[in-house]
């Protein structure tokens, strides 16, 4: 009876339709974020709870190193980093190659390796590139130009880090299968129906940076550039502070603009490589520089005239930063703010940015970053750059209290590169409080607004640092240097 009955399953088994079950896999590509001296941290996301495990080595050879990650699940929108410690260091840059599989202790198997690569801290030069605005105003991946091909223009410029700017995505921005521009042309995305309208539920932030890294151009890049991401208004929504009740009747379901900004947070931490912590933070890329990244979203006061007590920063982060430029031992200080200084960006009767448009003395936002410069200059920290996006369009602005309405801040330069992908406007306005000077402006011409990633106006820009100079550059996508400076070292 035994055999007979093992005989008859045997039989209904061989009967019965093969299931073919797939192993996880690796959904979006592989990215590397903060990269420091003997550090970095690995992101991927898997299709499927599973273990993220992470192999890395130098390509001069050496041993394998493997990091076992955690098991990625639903609760993370099956994201997952692991940070890798002991990187070699030394004088010269090493290549590192790594990989990242999801493994699952069941019989199904593992999912295909996923590779990626960066170098590590360079100790006599190196490349950055920065930019800003990925996706706005309902410019999405269109295959008939080439997808988010500025992100091809930018590896093509051979970048050691990238400091992406902010507004990584335009959560408030609905990106819709077509849109008929002003000169009659049609503008076709890929969408779906989560990034056609405008973000809410916590589900719907992440579908917008899963969106970006379903184009094939913008994962490339992410595979063997690691980047510095820091976060702005468009994550949220647009000039968003924190206790803001929207007045947008597009939100049906939610509108307090904090619940909002902690949905983004979310996201962002989930699916861009950065580590548990704040959005302010200092990434010390080896001994030529430390990049300073600052948070001009979390700590604000609201939008207004800008002419009372108004805050940018914040008390406790303005006094971070001060004592971490103090503490640096870095030869420069890159300054990564997303907003810029000295424009003038309105918000309706308010003000958005640190200027308020009144020339006299520093009022407003602008007292907090006389502080800040003010402090700068007491504490003797030189050789620092300010560099920027926000605006969508390229520009130079030099800042000299011989031009000012307060004297008490040494000279410094602030570096405007965007959008990425995203509509351009501009210029904005310069307020002269700080002593502004515009060295360089790139942007549409008068009377043309909002005009797409095709019409040639978009940018991103290039830091070559060494010890004795820095030397900025702005670049469009077809490869062109718009603009170039050369900052000495000061001693």
């Amino acid at each position: 009876m035994f055999l007979g009955g093992s005989l008859a399953s045997l039989a209904a088994c061989r009967r019965a339709p093969t299931i073919q079950s797939r192993g996880p896999r690796v959904t979006h590509g592989v990215q590397c974020g903060d990269p420091q001296t003997g550090r970095a941290v690995v992101w991927a996301r898997c299709d499927e709870p599973a273990r993220m495990v992470v192999e890395w080595s130098d390509r001069r050879g050496g041993a394998r190193h493997r990091v076992a990650g955690p098991t990625v699940t639903p609760r993370t929108d099956l994201t997952g980093k692991v940070e890798l410690t002991g990187l070699p260091g030394g004088s010269d840059a090493h290549q590192i190659e790594y990989r990242v599989r999801f493994e699952r202790q069941a019989a199904r198997g593992d999912s295909p390796w996923a590779l990626g690569s960066f170098a590590t801290p360079h100790h006599d030069k190196f490349r950055l590139a920065w930019t800003g605005d990925t996706c706005g105003q309902g410019f999405g991946r269109n295959p008939e130009w080439g997808g988010l091909r500025g992100f091809s223009a930018i590896a093509a410029a051979r970048p050691d880090v990238f400091v992406n700017s902010g507004d990584l995505i335009y959560a408030d921005n609905p990106i819709l299968a077509e849109a008929t521009l002003a000169d009659g042309r049609v503008w076709r995305n890929l969408t779906n129906e989560r990034v056609a309208r405008v973000a809410e539920s916590l589900d719907d932030f992440r579908a917008r940076f899963a969106y970006n890294l379903e184009d094939d151009r913008y994962r490339a890049f992410a595979a063997t550039v690691p980047v510095i991401a820091q976060w702005d208004d468009h994550e949220t929504h647009n000039n968003w502070w924190p206790g803001q009740e929207l007045a947008d009747d597009r939100y049906q379901r939610q509108r307090d603009a904090s619940i909002l900004a902690s949905h983004a947070r979310t996201a962002t931490f989930e699916w861009a490589p950065i580590p548990r912590g704040p959005v302010h933070r200092v990434i010390h890329y080896g001994p030529l520089a430390d990049v300073f990244v600052l948070d001009c979203r979390s700590f604000r006061s609201p939008n207004s005239a800008n002419l009372g007590d108004d805050v940018m920063l914040g008390s406790a982060q303005a006094a971070w930063l001060v004592d971490a430029l103090a503490a640096s031992r870095a030869r420069w200080k890159i300054m990564a703010c997303d907003q810029p200084l000295g424009l003038i960006i309105p918000d309706d009767d308010r003000q958005e940015g640190f200027a308020n448009g009144d020339a006299g003395p520093p009022l407003g936002r602008e007292r907090e970053l006389g502080r800040v410069l003010a402090a700068i200059k007491a504490r003797g920290i030189k050789n620092l750059v300010w560099i920027t996006a926000d605006v969508h369009y390229a520009a130079a602005h030099h800042f000299d209290p011989a031009r000012a309405q307060t004297v008490d801040f040494d000279p410094f330069w602030e570096f405007v590169a965007g959008p990425i992908h995203a509509g351009t406007f501009g210029p904005n306005p310069l307020d002269p409080t700080f002593g502004p000077e515009v060295r360089f402006q790139w942007a549409p011409p008068a009377g043309k607004t909002n005009l797409a990633p095709w019409d040639g106006y978009q940018s991103f820009g290039t830091i070559d640092v060494t010890r004795d100079a820095l030397t900025v550059i702005l670049w469009d996508l077809d490869g062109h240097e718009r603009y170039r400076v050369e900052l000495p070292f000061i001693s």
